[in-house]
Formats: C-alpha cells, structure tokens, sequence
C-alpha cells in the first residue's frame, strides 16, 4: 500500500477543493494514484449530487456579462441550496468562471455549456466537484445569450437578477443600462406587440371578454371594449408600450427615437432568482 503523506493531500485538496479528510480517503481508496483519486472525488459529487437531485435549488447567483467588443452578452444562473453558499466569495468566483467560458466557447445551451472545457475538465464536471465539497446540490439552471450589434449586461443587486439587452446599434453605457434597468423593474414579457404570442393574446381576449360579460355588456361594444383592454396590456406589458420608468410622460420607444432614429431593441432576456 502507497505510503499516503500531507504533501499528497494538499495538493489533492489545493485541485479539487474537497475536505483534508475526504483527499486522504481518496488518496487511501486509490493506492496514491493522484488521477485515481480525482476521479474518487469526482464520483462522490456525483453521487452527491444524485442523493440532492430532488432539492430546489432557489437560491444561487446570476450574473450577467458582455464580451469586450459589446457585441456578445451572456447570463449564467448558478443555483444551490442556501444564501450561505450563494454568498460565499469562492461560489461566486466559480460562476464568474463559467460566465468567462460561456463568452469564450460560443456555447448557445446549457447543455453545451455543461459540456465545455474549464481547467482541463467539462463544467459539469466542475460542478460535482463543487458539490463533493460543499455537500449541496448546485447546478446550471438558466443560460441565455444575445449576439448583436450593441449588447449591454446588467446585475440587479447581489447577483439575484440578470439582463440582456440586444441593439440593432453600438450604444452608450447610459442608454444601455437605462433601457436594462427598465426591464429589470417593469419586466416586459416581449419587445412590442408584434412580438407576443398568439396564445398569450388569445388568453388576454378572452379574459377580458369574461370580464365584460361579468358587467353585463355584449356584441360589438363588448368586442370594442375587449380590444380596448388588450391594447392597454400591450401598453402595459411590452417593452416599447411601457412608460418609461425615468420619464413617465413617454414611452420606451419613444426615449429609444431620442437617441436614435434608427435606434431598436432586437432582443432581451431576463433572469431572476426564484
């Protein structure tokens, strides 16, 4: 049996994170050979990991980022158990890794993301060695990402909310951040009513058209009255319709053809905690 010395230990704790006691067992179980023992450690977080499986992992931290040229934007939602973890400085440097890898590796899904190289070993990977250490469930729950000609990122508080904003134009860190935290607090479900689906408006309608009847209104001021109050959700639930929080005496739109004519949102994601 391979002679087991603290140097040995260290430097299996210092790569992987696990406890002192854990890198011994490790180490024990596979007669010194340091590879061996990695892979010891890293099916121990799987394991871990399949007896959490059934936890909600509602707490964690979401971060949102863009590539240097502006042009990329990602958002990683890194989920775990509890606050305690979810503010531990370690927990956040690792997402922050993922997010750079994210940017880098052209990863369009989480499963490609859980599937990319980090420090010699898939991201997934990674994780159950975070999970080995930690001892709770922790996981990739939201990935997003927008590629255009202007992107901003934004972080709402304590890493608890992430938002995306695609331009059709480069904009500036004012403009872009304005129409990000409009999001942030208002929480539009699309760009404009163009962009709102069937079913979502379908549902609307026929809310509202219940709502009348309830009033005991019908035919065509019933049907004048329901689109009435669709177009005032429009107003209301897209992006462009809202007031704009800054200026309520116009509208996002109109504060986007401020700055520019030419000026159009092309996309945005929203990702919270919760």
């Amino acid at each position: 049996m391979a002679t087991i010395t603290a140097t040995d230990v260290n430097k299996l704790r210092q790569q992987t994170g696990a406890g002192m006691m854990d890198c011994r067992k490790a180490l024990v179980e596979s007669d010194g050979d340091f590879e061996k023992a990695v892979d010891y450690l890293r099916k121990k977080g799987q394991k871990v990991a399949a007896l959490r499986s059934d936890r909600e992992t509602k707490e964690g931290v979401i971060i949102a980022k863009t590539t240097a040229a502006g042009t990329s934007g990602v958002i990683v939602a890194l989920g775990c158990e509890t606050d305690f973890v979810a503010k531990n400085e370690d927990f956040i440097k690792f997402a922050q890794s993922i997010v750079d890898l994210a940017l880098t590796s052209g990863a369009k899904s989480v499963d490609e993301l859980n599937a990319a190289q980090l420090d010699g070993a898939t991201v997934a990977d990674k994780i159950n060695d975070q999970v080995a250490r930690i001892g709770e469930k922790i996981s990739l729950t939201r990935f997003e990402r927008i590629d255009a000609a202007g992107v901003t990122a934004y972080i709402h508080g304590t890493y608890r909310m992430g938002v995306l904003v695609g331009f059709s134009l480069p904009v500036s860190e004012e403009v872009g951040k304005d129409v990000a935290m409009q999001i942030a607090a208002m929480n539009p479900i699309a760009i404009d009513a163009d962009s709102v689906s069937p079913e979502t408006i379908a549902r609307e309608k026929e809310i509202a058209i219940e709502q009348i009847k309830a009033e005991g209104k019908t035919g065509d001021m019933a049907e004048k009255i329901a689109i009435g109050k669709v177009n005032k959700f429009f107003k209301e639930s897209t992006l462009l319709g809202q007031a704009f929080v800054k200026d309520n005496n116009k509208s996002v739109a109109d504060y986007l053809k401020s700055v520019n004519a030419s000026l159009k949102v092309t996309a945005f994601k929203r990702v919270a905690l919760g």
